[in-house]
């Protein structure tokens, strides 16, 4: 894989761990439903410009919160970051962890 590669995964890492921290432990949907900020916050991190065929689904739900916010359904983004997300991220931690330090 080309280092260029190396970044978008580190980044696709980053945005998942801190979607995992802005969440905390306890995931409540109702708390994130009632909280703009919070869900700004995750929608955002949900934007990252990545062009990997694996996270093609990351990509188009990245344009669908980007071009339409006033269509974003919290059910559907709550859907993604607790079932896709970490499926996501042991996808992306093991990728990483074939690359060799030079």
């Amino acid at each position: 894989m080309a280092r260029s590669i190396q970044k978008y995964l580190y980044d696709i890492l980053q945005s998942i761990l801190s979607i995992e921290e802005y969440l905390g432990e306890k995931r409540d949907f109702f708390a994130y439903e009632q909280n703009k900020l919070l869900r700004r916050a995750v929608e955002r991190e949900l934007e990252p410009d990545i062009q990997i065929d694996d996270a093609r689904k990351i990509v188009d739900l990245r344009n669908f919160v980007i071009h339409g916010y006033d269509k974003v359904d919290n059910v559907i983004i709550w859907g993604v970051v607790n079932k896709s997300l970490p499926k996501l991220k042991k996808q992306v931690e093991s990728l990483l962890g074939n690359f060799t330090i030079l």
